[in-house]
């Protein structure tokens, strides 16, 4: 299920303020910050906005 669109509008990276993406796969869903080369993850259709919940973004991507 996608996250809500006015939701996505106002959700900000937790560490930079910074724009986010939203992804969607058949597995999961995350949110990723370009900048901090962050990915928060989605569960149960509620952002993880912890840092230390984040996961480090692949090199090349």
């Amino acid at each position: 299920m996608a996250l809500n669109e006015k939701l996505l509008e106002i959700l900000v990276c937790p560490k930079c303020k910074g724009e986010l993406e939203y992804k969607c796969g058949q597995k999961e869903e995350s949110l990723i910050c370009h900048r901090c080369r962050l990915i928060y993850p989605v569960k149960d259709d509620i952002p993880v906005m912890l840092i230390e919940e984040a996961k480090r973004l692949p090199e090349g991507k």
